[in-house]
């Protein structure tokens, strides 16, 4: 958050017994959870989780809180947090050493972890640069004991060339030019910021990082470590040898799916149970068994009973208190199962307008690239309640009984949209409610509306379906797919690596088949309920006719796309005439060279722009009509090289 904010945390059981809170100095504001354990018992050691860079930490959210629970279970208090720049904390100066900065944090995470449950003896347990961070530290305070790395960057240099690869291969897939992947180079003497996936380096992190080599690094004969490969890409093992002839012997294992979970997108729930076996049971090893006590009376131990509940203020020195911002953890719905946070406005805001985010995918509350983070402080400076949302089973929300975690489609999620929209009107007295939400997000948006829950505007970005059967599966074929893949094959016809993948049998000839027989059939299957519109019958799965039914109580709809987005050709397939005949009211609005999750800051910029100008617009009853064709092209967003 800004420097003119106030944050007003609130703690409530999640899973485990858990408390969310903001913490740290006043110009910094950091987000975390502290998981403690359900016993009434005193431990000796406690766990700090580092979190890896970018989109490897917005895959791995669920397995660090599934650490984090497990350490909890052992009776071992873990806390995760965000480091400054990320997740729900405060911003980050863009041109400061993250290395620094997030070493720092880590410094200050175990004050706090300290001082919230009365242990000494603390281990640091990090992914990817996580754990690279968290041996830097190491070093730096003799209260860390342990040390558990998983999949560490050992070279900073070498995982600055896995970057630089990995957003050269996202510029290619988009058909930008390999020539605007060259900033971000380590290796010259002034180096620019590095974007990859949607998360930014700063230039001196940059020059930091490709100094740092752990092979440099001694670790305290006092700390105890175990390093956790992934039998995929194991990447430790030299550094491991050098360690063990250094007379420091280190546990060190292989296991699948470590990587894995780091690298996958969170719908695709891509997990290792075995690494948290081996975290947990290397915990227990370490645990001063002596130091446990049944029935502890002390603060520390029965802290868990009555979780605190403090007011943190970061206010600049310019901004009144009427004027701060204020950011509020809420835990809501059915046996407060619902997790999310409020921006709040200034005191003063009368017109009691709000947003609730919807979960992309399985991404949790931050959103894509953070974009949830950023849009909600900066409609909470334009007088706007904003509630990012975890749906039950995603993010830092509980999983109801019997129901699968990172579901995308749960068959209750108007229920949590509903008990969403219940907060912001018994809480705050909201008065007019606008749902927003990229893919997944924009398809719960909509059946939010079409339900007839009392919104007044839906903001829809990228949506890929309009219908989702009980029962099916993210594998399953989709109309976009449907839609999309027919040109990409057509593409490919030529190639011979395509021909090769046909003739082994690594291709699903009958799925390619399906999708030609079904792309022949839709703009039947439109023409059928165009008629059917005209006639007045209704037919299941009609989303003209939903469009138009929505518009008539008064919602209005907004549709941003990308350009080449299948949920285009979709919308006017399945919409037919309706979406022209609703008009002004049902606005669609695109953005050039973005990809289905503004990735880069560029259009994400586009984006919330776009957004913004759609929810500061006053309603549009006799204006005149912006649809796809008058709009296409009008918003050009590129990629900054």
């Amino acid at each position: 958050m800004s420097a003119d904010s106030w944050v007003q945390p609130h703690s409530a059981p999640i899973g485990s017994l858990a408390e969310s809170f903001y913490f740290g100095p006043s110009e910094g504001r950091l987000f975390g959870w502290l998981h403690r354990p359900r016993a009434k018992v005193r431990t000796d050691l406690a766990l700090i989780i580092c979190q890896p860079f970018g989109y490897e930490a917005i895959c791995s959210h669920r397995g660090s809180r599934a650490l984090a629970e497990a350490s909890a279970a052992l009776g071992v208090p873990a806390l995760r947090f965000d480091y400054l720049g990320t997740g729900d904390s405060a911003e980050i100066d863009p041109e400061a050493d993250q290395i620094d900065v997030w070493s720092r944090d880590i410094l200050r995470a175990i004050q706090e972890l300290q001082k919230r449950s009365g242990v000494e003896r603390i281990c640091l347990l990090g992914f990817r640069m996580g754990a690279l961070l968290a041996t830097l530290v190491a070093n730096q305070c003799a209260a860390v004991r342990g040390l558990v790395l998983i999949a560490p960057v050992i070279s900073g240099r070498r995982y600055l060339r896995e970057l630089r690869t990995t957003r050269l291969a996202s510029l290619l897939s988009s058909g930008e030019s390999p020539e605007s992947a060259s900033p971000g180079d380590a290796s010259t003497a002034h180096p620019h910021p590095l974007e990859v996936s949607g998360f930014s380096m700063s230039a001196a992190t940059l020059s930091s990082l490709a100094k740092l080599d752990l092979m440099n690094v001694d670790v305290p004969q006092t700390c105890d470590t175990m390093i956790i490969d992934g039998s995929s890409l194991p990447a430790a093992r030299d550094w491991v040898e050098q360690r063990s002839k250094r007379g420091s012997p280190v546990h060190y294992s292989a296991l699948p799916g470590v990587f894995e979970m780091m690298i996958t997108a969170p719908q695709f729930l891509v997990s290792s149970p075995p690494m948290v076996a081996a975290t947990s049971e290397w915990l227990a090893k370490h645990l001063n068994k002596s130091a446990l006590t049944e029935g502890a009376d002390s603060p520390a131990a029965n802290a868990h009973l009555a979780p605190s509940v403090e007011t943190l203020t970061l206010a600049g020195a310019s901004a009144s208190p009427s004027e701060a911002l204020i950011e509020r953890p809420v835990f809501f719905g059915s046996e407060n199962l619902l997790f999310g946070i409020v921006t709040e406005p200034g005191q003063g805001e009368i017109r009691r307008r709000a947003v609730i985010l919807l979960n992309s995918g399985a991404d949790h509350h931050v959103g894509p690239s953070r974009i949830h983070v950023s849009i909600a402080r900066r409609w909470a400076r334009s007088g706007y309640y904003v509630l990012r949302m975890d749906l039950a089973g995603l993010g830092d929300s509980a999983t109801r009984a019997a129901s699968p975690e990172d579901e995308v489609f749960p068959p209750a999620a108007l229920d949590d949209v509903r008990a969403g929209i219940e907060l912001l009107k018994t809480r705050y007295g909201i008065r007019e409610i606008t749902l927003a939400g990229l893919c997944s997000g924009a398809y719960h948006a909509l059946r939010a509306a079409v339900a007839g829950l009392p919104v007044d505007r839906i903001l829809m970005v990228n949506p890929l379906n309009f219908f989702w059967k009980k029962g099916m599966m993210l594998d399953d074929l989709q109309v976009s797919e449907v839609i999309l893949n027919p040109g990409r094959y057509r593409q490919r016809v030529l190639s011979r690596a395509a021909w090769k993948r046909l003739l082994s049998g690594r291709v699903n000839i009958w799925r390619i088949a399906e999708i030609y027989v079904q792309r022949t059939l839709l703009p039947l299957q439109s023409m059928f309920r165009d008629a059917a519109r005209r006639l007045r019958i209704h037919l299941p799965h009609d989303l003209g006719r939903e469009l138009e039914e929505i518009v008539a109580r008064g919602v209005q709809i907004v549709f941003v796309f990308a350009h080449g987005e299948p949920g285009i050709e979709l919308l006017n397939i399945e919409g037919g005439a309706s979406v022209k005949r609703i008009g002004h009211k049902c606005r669609i609005r695109m953005i050039e060279r973005a990809d289905h999750a503004f990735s880069h800051s560029g259009p994400r910029a586009a984006l919330e722009n776009i957004l913004s100008e759609e929810l500061f617009a006053p309603a549009h009853p006799g204006g005149a009509r912006q649809d796809a064709a008058a709009d296409s092209g009008s918003v050009t967003a590129k990629r900054p090289s």
